[in-house]
């Protein structure tokens, strides 16, 4: 199986996993968790579908783009953003475990280098 076809699939499970996630946040833990810890956990969301339809964007792009190195590398920042970035948030907030929030700005270094990367590939765009 291909790269693209490979990241598809991580995509759809990443996207879905996004809107279970912010429908439980909006429905399940309303009124369990403090206002805070709500808004913590629906960054988490925000950043989590944001990157999913960005990786969406790269998957759906065609076969010259994924000709270049960069794509697969910007795909596994953001997914290591979602994880990190996104999956401390959840627990901080569902668990109130606060050193977790330590770990959170790597999630988010790996987003802005996933960002970064883009740039390189500008040339392939047609």
């Amino acid at each position: 199986m291909n790269q693209q076809r490979v990241f598809g699939k991580l995509v759809g499970i990443t996207g879905f996993l996004g809107v279970a996630l912010g429908a439980f946040g909006a429905h399940g833990l309303e009124g369990v968790l403090s206002d805070e810890m709500l808004k913590i956990y629906q960054t988490g969301v925000l950043y989590h579908l944001i990157h999913s339809a960005a990786l969406l964007s790269l998957v759906c792009a065609n076969q010259k783009l994924w000709t270049s190195p960069w794509i697969s590398r910007i795909c596994i920042a953001w997914l290591a953003g979602i994880m990190i970035f996104s999956g401390s948030l959840y627990v901080l907030a569902t668990t109130g475990i606060k050193i977790l929030g330590a770990i959170t700005p790597v999630g988010g270094i790996a987003f802005l280098l996933g960002w970064a990367m883009v740039t390189k590939i500008i040339k392939f765009v047609p």
